[in-house]
């Protein structure tokens, strides 16, 4: 079952949505399977970013962490933006002075162009889709002709976010373009796998940012940022609740981190795609096997190519994974989990059911 949920809001389109009925829509449009939220970058300001480090130990007075809340919206919000696709709306963040849109490839989905709006208002913009990575749940598009007062973010040290930094989520939930949310980062390093139900991409991601800032349908692209005015991630996913029904998890959301962002998409507008993902991989096509219970076992190799990973560690089509180091394997994605914390060229043990013996082989790990 999956918990987490896709934050890109889904529509179906009969005829000219009026603003007024977007804002409805919410009420009986369904949500994703994945909770994708979106990021925001910093824009035109009339106030310098503070100056004090996000990880000071001294308390703040209200009124001065209030201020500091009004000047990281003042700095960020001009350059967060909503994304309007045929099927879809979500939010994305200015990446660089050429136009350069980062958000989520849930959110642009199979579509090629978009409208583009400025979270503090304007005329929406034509963008036309560079590349996606669904893998990471990450897509780059361009605006056509970028309009004045849009300014590219700037992103954040991925290594100093730390647990109960205060840190807001910008973007257009429920279509509400220009939304702020405010919350703390609640932990590192979560590896989430999203669902396929509803537009996700079905990606596994490691080290996310867990957040309580509220995050929902609509965020998906946005930004994550701290009190510096840096984004440090992009929020893409968020929890669901089954004893709620599958409603969401208050408080739970997820971020991809601001130096995963920067790797696709620098990659992204130098070469059109994705050539270094730096992601581990044994090169395999597999798929999750049952017991005798019908419980998930394991993850049997359907191609194990003599040149990838599993292959040339010994690795044969039938063969059966059910661990990977010390991580028991039951599932594809409790593979795809375990592999998200590695990098290519680690070793790691994997055991494996030939027949009726268990053995063991040292793999050299790949790249996806």
């Amino acid at each position: 079952m999956d918990v987490f949920r896709a934050q890109a809001r889904t529509r179906t389109r009969t005829h000219a949505c009026t603003r007024v009925s977007r804002l409805l829509l919410p009420l009986t449009a369904a949500a994703c399977a994945v909770a994708l939220v979106g990021g925001c970058s910093s824009g035109p300001r009339e106030t310098a970013a503070p100056e004090r480090s996000t990880q000071a130990a001294a308390p703040l007075a209200a009124n001065d962490l209030q201020d500091d809340y009004q000047a990281v919206i003042k700095n960020v919000l001009p350059s967060v933006v909503q994304i309007d696709a045929e099927n879809s709306l979500g939010s994305g963040v200015v990446y660089d002075a050429k136009g350069h849109i980062v958000t989520n490839a849930h959110v642009v989905g199979q579509e090629k162009t978009f409208q583009v709006t400025a979270a503090t208002g304007g005329r929406p913009v034509n963008a036309r889709l560079v590349s996606t990575y669904p893998e990471q749940d990450l897509a780059v598009i361009r605006l056509e002709s970028p309009p004045q007062g849009l300014k590219p973010a700037k992103f954040g040290d991925s290594a100093a976010v730390d647990m109960g930094q205060i840190v807001l989520a910008m973007g257009s939930p429920l279509g509400l373009s220009g939304s702020v949310t405010q919350g703390i980062v609640s932990a590192t390093g979560r590896t989430v796998s999203e669902g396929r139900t509803g537009g996700g991409t079905g990606a596994t991601i490691g080290n996310m940012v867990q957040t309580s800032a509220a995050i929902n349908p609509g965020n998906s692209g946005g930004a994550l940022v701290n009190l510096d005015s840096e984004v440090i991630g992009i929020p893409t996913l968020a929890a669901t609740d089954p004893e709620m029904g599958g409603g969401a998890a208050a408080g739970i959301g997820f971020a991809i981190p601001a130096s995963m962002v920067r790797t696709v998409a620098d990659q992204i507008i130098k070469d059109g795609k994705v050539t270094d993902s730096g992601r581990a991989a044994l090169n395999i096509t597999g798929r999750t096997v049952l017991n005798d219970d019908y419980e998930p076992a394991g993850v049997a190799v359907v191609e194990a190519p003599a040149d990838g990973a599993a292959g040339k560690a010994g690795l044969k089509p039938g063969d059966v994974i059910t661990r990977l180091g010390d991580t028991d394997i039951t599932t594809i994605t409790s593979l795809s989990e375990a592999l998200a914390s590695r990098r290519p060229g680690d070793e790691v043990t994997v055991t494996y059911v030939r027949g009726t013996a268990t053995e063991k082989a040292e793999v050299t790990l790949g790249e996806m």
